[in-house]
């Protein structure tokens, strides 16, 4: 999958994915590409920046530890994020069910007048 493929909800999957719990930026990335069977192999120019705009929008939070004598940075979500994640997963149903109604294959039943 292109990265332009997931632009308008990498912030979505990124809370998502830290909704399990804390992970490192880096670890961020592995389980984006996990939990999508390898679809989703973004580049650290991608996803970097949203974790910074997330932290910035006070939907993550991050804190610094050293660890085998590396810096990293560890991000978890916040309450804020949990609630605009409820936000989005709604949003992306309605998406999903509106869109699919094209592409899905069914005929969009339009109401009687």
């Amino acid at each position: 999958m292109k990265p332009d493929g997931v632009r308008g909800h990498l912030d979505a999957l990124i809370l998502a994915v830290l909704e399990r719990g804390p992970l490192h930026g880096y670890a961020v990335i592995e389980a984006l590409q996990r939990r999508s069977g390898g679809a989703l192999d973004l580049p650290t120019g991608t996803v970097y920046p949203a974790l910074r705009r997330l932290e910035a929008s006070r939907w993550i939070s991050g804190s610094w530890s050293t660890v085998g004598g590396r810096r990293r940075r560890t991000y978890q979500l916040t309450r804020a994020g949990r609630h605009a994640l409820s936000g989005q997963r709604a949003e992306w149903r309605e998406f999903h069910r509106v869109i699919d109604g094209f592409l899905g294959g069914d005929r969009w039943q339009v109401p009687a007048p």
